[in-house]
Parts: C-alpha cells; structure tokens; sequence
C-alpha cells in the first residue's frame, strides 16, 4: 500500500507562494486507480513526487509501512516503483530486447523477453530486435514501455497520461492492454488520464483540482459526477472526460 501523508510541494520558498500540491492525504490500495482533474491541477508534479523525481515540500511517502520520502528515485525503483512517461523516451542504439533485459533486472531467453511484448499487443518477431529509434511510433513507444513495466513486476506502475500523442488506433489497443492489466494485476497501477475509457476500467478515481484532492471513490461514485459536473468540484474540472 501506498500512503501520501499531508504531502505538499512549491516550487519557491515563498511561503506566500501559492503550493502545486496541498496537504494531500491518500492510500492507495493495490488495485487499479486513476487519477484526474484538470490541467494545471497537480496530476503530474504528484506521480513525479511518487516515484521520486520531485521531492515534496513537506509531507511523507510512506510504501508498505516504509517511510520512502528521502529516497531517490532509483531507491525507490529498487523499492518496486515504476515510472511511465507522458513520452517515452528513445534509447539510440538499444533494441528492444536490451531494454526489457534492463527492465527485467537479468538476461531473458529470446522467448520468454517476446512473452512480454505479446502481453502488450506486439507482434514480437516483428519488433524485439528493433532498435528504439525514431522509426518507432508514439503508440508502438508507449506498448513497448508498458511492457518493461510488466518485465519489472513492480509492487506500484505510474503511468502518466499514457494516452498523450498517440493516435485512436493506438489508443484503443493501449485501452486493452490497461484492461488485460487490470485482469492479471500484481500491486497497484496508478494512471494519471482525463479520458473517461481508462477512467471507465478503474477500481478506483481519484480526482486533482488546483493541487487539492475535491474527489476520490470507486469509478460507480465518481464518474457519474464528473460526467454530470456535479462534482463538488465540478467548476475546476473544465471538462476533464
């Protein structure tokens, strides 16, 4: 489990400064949880503060009981976090098997390192020795970075906005891949997305607005109001689905 405890973070020590994160407090259970709100709402510096990219202000991280705050993020990493970029990055000379071995932490057999990109909707003969290059499109990048996040087996996978400059083709085989995730879960997955299809297949939302958490439940209580704008919130919200 994962428990932010009064977390807040500001870029300046002007403590007239208005904060990026508010005093947040929340547990996140194992399971699949989105969270949402609108831009410019904390989604992104909170899932960066997760994995350890952002140290918060204040505030602590707690995994499983373990007090995470003063780790780095390869600390954290060792610890069984991942992180997913809005866009992931491409590795010049690597191919795709180098980065599932990275991912993996050990040499995979050429069968079992193809298991992980046919988990992702990816024709494995077609790309395990490719190399991660400009050749390679937005939707392909992000498959093939879900799938070193699967090779991880993480205790907690961060996605943000995994949906970013991908095109609807893509998107809707990155919706199945969320969903045979959902199926086969180990820890916790926590996606950072406006887009009421992902929202639609989480156990849980949690909704962001102006750095403060206005709204968190199951997807049968949140979407509802989010959809409806009767969100106590729902003013922030700019349509957020």
């Amino acid at each position: 489990m994962l428990e932010l405890q009064d977390i807040c973070f500001q870029v300046s020590e002007d403590p007239e400064e208005k904060g990026i994160l508010k005093h947040i407090n929340l547990k996140i259970n194992d399971g699949f949880v989105a969270i949402t709100g609108p831009n410019g709402g904390g989604k992104s510096t909170m899932a960066k503060v997760i994995a350890g990219i952002l140290k918060p202000t204040s505030g602590r991280i707690l995994l499983d009981g373990e007090d995470i705050t003063e780790l780095s993020v390869t600390q954290r990493a060792q610890k069984g976090i991942s992180f997913a970029f809005q866009q992931p990055v491409r590795f010049k000379g690597l191919t795709v098997l180098d980065l599932i071995n990275l991912a993996h932490g050990e040499p995979l057999s050429l069968n079992n390192a193809c298991k992980y990109l046919s988990e992702v909707g990816l024709c494995a003969k077609d790309y395990i020795h490719r190399e991660v290059n400009a050749s390679l499109s937005g939707g392909e990048l992000k498959r093939i970075e879900i799938a070193m996040v699967i090779a991880r087996g993480t205790k907690l996978s961060i996605f943000d906005e995994p949906e970013a400059g991908i095109d609807l083709w893509s998107f809707n085989n990155l919706i199945r891949v969320f969903q045979d995730l959902r199926q086969n879960i180990n820890g916790s997955i926590l996606i950072i997305s406006h887009q009421e299809r992902i929202l639609n297949i989480a156990d849980r939302i949690i909704v962001l607005a102006d750095g403060e958490v206005c709204g968190e439940g199951t997807k049968e209580e949140i979407l509802p109001e989010l959809l409806s704008g009767t969100l106590a919130c729902s003013t922030l919200m700019n349509k957020v689905v």
